[in-house]
């Protein structure tokens, strides 16, 4: 409808129309040029007639946009004579561009990428945001702060089995002890990088007490969590046993766990009168009753001298010493020496005989017994001890013929010869525990 501007819908801009240039300019008419109209904007217009004309020759626009919109285009147009305005523009709406998606994490925004939406975020289960919370769409078309990261600071979720109380297996000071691995599961992603066990392993042999047990798990961002239980065993325990009088005890294991036994053994020259062992039971109690340890019994009134050897046998070492007469120089020496000595020949367990003398006053005793004729004689010629001059004879406990002396010999000689050579392991071990009970 004649010669103007008029708005494009589709585009939103404003352009001048051909038109057929006019024969004069008139300054007078009112719309020379269309009439500006800028969608989503404004046009303030300055003409030369004044106020009220806004499109008459020589009329000068400045155009803007609504907030939210951003002009494309000549900010000031004119109405020129050839019916045009000098210039087109148009208002397109801001926007922002597209957030990008946060690993882990996601946002929502109040209206998209629009002009002042706000974009809000938030990170998965198990993942804290580090950075802004919220981002604004500015006019200036970026968005206000900067992109935040979900980070996994949460530490995974582990639990220990039950802490467990076990006793001790007979004649055992330990007990095998088995457990489920502990249950883990990380708050995140699901990954748990390793597993780590402080303390020893399931079906390990635990000693008696309190073991503390550590599982430490790790998930993919180094984050760890701790768990422990506690692994208790116990000892059944009887009262501790004491040695008899003139005896000592060997027991097993740790002597007075359940299951233990002690065995009791009586000093040399000694017997034991009893049961020769006894058990440590579940009840905590020991079985039977402790036996005790008489002064040996030697029955002299026997029928050979094997009769009376027979009975040392295993049990005590013998010294015999015999001599021509009781005025022998060198037996009166030895006795001398050996009854200063019993101490140290109990300890050893070596019993002495002695043979003095020519037939038929030939005395023979061990201790105050005295033998028979037909004894002294059957251990003369089974021992070949001669009657004519001194000579001794260390018999051990076997029987056996260990050492010939013709001379009188100190008794630290004898025990330095029984303790290097005649000694077994518990009478080792027993002299270890009694080395100075005669000093």
């Amino acid at each position: 409808m004649g010669s103007g501007y008029h708005p494009d819908e589709s585009y939103n801009e404003v352009y001048a129309e051909e038109v057929p240039a006019a024969r004069s300019l008139d300054y007078q008419v009112p719309r020379w040029c269309y009439t500006l109209n800028i969608q989503d904007g404004e046009a303030t217009c300055y003409s030369p007639r004044g106020g009220n004309y806004h499109s008459s020759l020589g009329t000068r626009c400045e155009l803007s946009c609504d907030r939210g919109f951003r002009l494309i285009g000549r900010r000031s147009v004119q109405c020129l004579p050839s019916r045009r305005w000098s210039g087109t523009a148009y208002c397109r709406q801001m926007r922002c561009h597209a957030l990008p998606f946060i690993t882990s994490g996601t946002y929502t925004c109040t209206n998209g990428v629009l002009l002042d939406s706000r974009c809000d975020y938030s990170c998965s289960s198990g993942y804290h945001l580090e950075g802004d919370r919220s981002r604004i769409c500015m006019e200036d078309g970026r968005w206000s702060g900067g992109e935040p990261v979900c980070v996994d600071i949460d530490p995974p979720k582990i639990r220990c089995p039950h802490s467990r109380e076990k006793m001790a297996e007979p004649e055992k000071l330990t007990a095998r002890v088995y457990w489920d691995p502990p249950v883990v599961k990380d708050s995140a992603d699901g990954t748990i990088t390793r597993v780590t066990l402080r303390g020893p392993e399931p079906g390990s042999h635990f000693p008696e007490g309190e073991h503390v047990i550590r599982y430490t798990a790790y998930d993919r961002a180094y984050n760890r969590a701790s768990c422990k239980f506690i692994v208790k065993v116990q000892v059944r325990r009887c009262p501790i046993l004491k040695p008899p009088q003139h005896g000592y005890l060997t027991c097993t294991s740790a002597g007075d766990n359940y299951g233990a036994t002690c065995e009791y053994h009586c000093d040399g020259g000694y017997e034991r009168e009893g049961t020769p062992s006894r058990v440590c039971q579940s009840s905590r109690q020991w079985s039977g009753s402790p036996p005790i340890c008489t002064r040996m019994k030697i029955n002299v009134n026997v029928n050979s001298a094997a009769g009376l050897l027979d009975q040392f046998f295993e049990k005590q070492r013998l010294l015999i010493v015999s001599a021509p007469d009781p005025s022998n120089r060198y037996y009166k020496m030895q006795i001398s020496m050996l009854q200063q000595s019993t101490c140290g020949l109990d300890l050893r367990h070596v019993t002495i005989i002695e043979l003095v003398g020519q037939p038929p006053q030939e005395v023979g005793r061990i201790r105050e017994q005295q033998l028979s004729a037909s004894i002294i004689e059957e251990l003369r010629q089974f021992q070949r001890l001669t009657r004519s001059y001194f000579n001794m004879v260390l018999i051990d406990k076997q029987g056996i013929d260990r050492e010939r002396y013709m001379e009188p010999v100190t008794p630290e000689e004898i025990f330095t010869f029984i303790d290097d050579y005649l000694l077994s392991n518990q009478e080792l071990a027993q002299r270890r525990e009694q080395r100075d009970i005669c000093e």
